[in-house]
């Protein structure tokens, strides 16, 4: 069992989206781009605690907040998608027109197993999974294609209800929207049978090894159907136990002073001697209290697992998660970011742990040792744009680029792209190093003018080499990022390959960027790093005396220490005006760009509202 497709309107920062999910992979893109939002909102739908939650919604979970139809001023969403995501509601006899903008989210569902089949028979439709769609055929036979499957299709409604001053929600089998007066609900017992589970990391680390509804101890008690009959004898147990009765705690005495000064007011049944008891004594208080204890070392003392490492907890959690598939093999596990505080090869063992144990492994994440874990078919690159609209991007390789190079270089060349929004390629490796120094250096001395590429959201990748250029900026733009590249001269073919692919192109018109910086630096910035180095001998042997032929002297220096960064060092230990016009202007013109960028988006955002 997987989830094929999901599809969302009018969901927090999504508008609309559509998005074809791997049977296992891994959801990225920068922050806020809506990996998590994809994760709630199939938790919403398949989650079966989720909707436990009264109310299951609120204001923020509509897009840009808005759960009311505005009767005057400008609306918060076109009226377009108004239009769409309302039609089921305004369409079918089982409820009037809402109140307000409605959350919708479709899951389609495939690969069921032959006791899912049976179960959801009549709910049932065909799913296509060469072309990603319903099969609408009018013809049997079509079905008994390979290509051709049962898919079980829901959909989570969300809305405000005026009368109820209230925000309700419930989950349909879809069909039934449309082919039922009353559409039949999608409940917990439906949703158990599909098997779906979200780990989020807070979950993860303090709620695991409780009794608290959902967690996956609780989970786990559920499909082995055990009800521990534990309440009744542990609230007699504790409600034969007060705390601090001793008369030298002194608490006993404070508490029968208040008992005395309370009876000067009221009669005795409205209440009497006070004390006090470790619990609230309630089913619901003892499930939030009751944890699991763990030894720490090999003594007896035991702590809250909780208090154990963050390591050992998420560890603890793919050991209960394995008990989980082991009680049921075809199941759903969604989980956020199982990086978090574990090490690179503990990183691996989960993602390949959890990758074992069910039907379908979603995750997220920001880890390169997660990430080179899922080929390129698995890896979903999501991008929203700036009116919400959440589309997934197919990673394609340029031809100048083998599979097996982008492996090899995926943590150290390409992952940090795959994460960014904004990507700088530069032509080599001495561009690489010097670019973002010469902006944080001018960040440092003129933070009015300049920023870091970091602040502007700007990843820098090493193209290693001019030809390289053109192909990799097409990569990352098919992936909706925004690229600049930096380079020497080009001629005039690669020049315009260049040009054609990125969204702002930065040229000198030296042959290499040491020449440019020698060249447009002041002769004092030369001479005092001069006096800071240690000339080598074969350039001593070229220039006996560098100081008398320094730009020539320091040029060939340069080039010798491409791999060193010592034209890097030279632009550190230089002042604003000591710092290349070429350079200076180019850094002002990525931050005026990417504001452009910013502003773009609030207008956009501003019309929208």
């Amino acid at each position: 069992m997987r989830v094929s497709q999901i599809s969302i309107n009018n969901f927090r920062g999504i508008e609309s989206a559509s998005i074809i999910l791997p049977g296992c992979g891994v959801l990225i893109g920068d922050n806020n781009t809506g990996k998590t939002t994809v994760l709630e909102a199939l938790n919403l739908v398949l989650g079966p605690d989720r909707l436990n939650r009264f109310p299951p919604i609120d204001e923020h979970d509509f897009y840009r907040g808005q759960y009311l139809f505005a009767d005057q001023g400008e609306k918060l969403i076109s009226d377009d998608l108004l239009v769409e995501v309302n039609q089921n509601l305004v369409d079918s006899s089982y409820a009037k027109r809402p109140d307000g903008p409605l959350i919708e989210i479709v899951v389609t569902v495939i690969d069921l197993s032959e006791d899912q089949r049976s179960y959801f028979l009549d709910k049932l439709e065909f799913w296509n999974t060469e072309k990603n769609e319903f099969y609408v055929g009018t013809k049997v036979e079509g079905i008994d294609s390979d290509n051709v499957s049962e898919a079980l299709r829901v959909t989570f409604h969300g809305w405000y209800e005026k009368e109820e001053d209230d925000f309700q929600g419930k989950t349909y089998f879809t069909r039934s929207l449309t082919e039922s007066e009353i559409p039949d609900e999608f409940r917990k017992k439906d949703k158990l049978k599909c098997g779906f589970l979200y780990l989020r990391s807070l979950r993860t680390g303090t709620r695991a090894l409780s009794l608290e509804r959902g967690s996956l101890l609780d989970i786990i008690l559920q499909q082995r159907d055990i009800r521990p009959e534990m309440w009744e004898d542990t609230i007699d147990k504790l409600a034969n136990l007060t705390v601090a009765d001793k008369p030298e705690l002194g608490i006993s005495e404070v508490l029968k002073s208040i008992d005395a000064s309370f009876q000067k007011y009221v009669p005795r049944e409205w209440g009497i001697h006070p004390h006090l008891k470790v619990s609230k004594l309630t089913r619901d208080h003892l499930r939030s209290v009751i944890t699991a204890f763990i030894a720490t070392s090999e003594g007896d003392h035991a702590a809250p697992f909780y208090r154990q490492g963050t390591g050992t907890i998420h560890m603890l959690l793919l050991a209960m998660l394995s008990i989980i598939a082991d009680n049921k093999p075809n199941v759903i596990f969604a989980m956020e970011e199982p990086e978090t505080s574990i090490p690179p090869y503990a990183q691996k063992q989960i993602v390949h742990g959890v990758r074992s144990l069910a039907s379908q492994a979603l995750f997220t994440s920001h880890s390169p040792y997660v990430l080179e874990e899922f080929s390129l078919d698995e890896t979903v690159v999501l991008n929203r744009d700036k009116l919400g609209l959440l589309t997934r991007q197919y990673i394609s390789l340029p031809s100048n680029l083998k599979l097996n190079k982008y492996r090899k270089d995926f943590r150290n060349r390409f992952c940090e792209g795959l994460l960014s929004r904004r990507i700088l390629i530069a032509e080599g490796e001495t561009e690489t190093i010097v670019f973002p120094l010469v902006c944080r250096r001018l960040a440092e001395l003129n933070a009015d003018d300049y920023k870091t590429l970091e602040a502007l959201g700007i990843c820098v990748i090493d193209a290693t080499g001019e030809r390289n250029i053109a192909g990799l900026a097409h990569l990352f733009v098919k992936l909706g990022k925004r690229v600049y590249a930096i380079c020497d001269k080009q001629n005039d073919s690669n020049f315009k390959a260049i040009c054609d692919e990125v969204n702002l192109l930065f040229m000198h018109d030296e042959k290499g960027i040491e020449d440019l910086v020698v060249k447009q630096t002041t002769e004092a910035a030369l001479q005092r790093f001069s006096g800071s180095i240690e000339w080598p001998e074969h350039i001593l042997q070229k220039f006996p005396n560098p100081n008398e032929d320094l730009q020539n002297a320091l040029t060939k220096f340069f080039q010798w220490k491409k791999g060193n960064s010592r034209l890097a060092d030279f632009l550190a230990q230089c002042e604003e005006e000591e710092i290349p016009t070429w350079l200076k202007e180019s850094c002002r013109r990525i931050v005026e760009d990417c504001e452009r960028d910013f502003s773009k988006e609030a207008n956009s955002e501003t019309v929208a509202e």
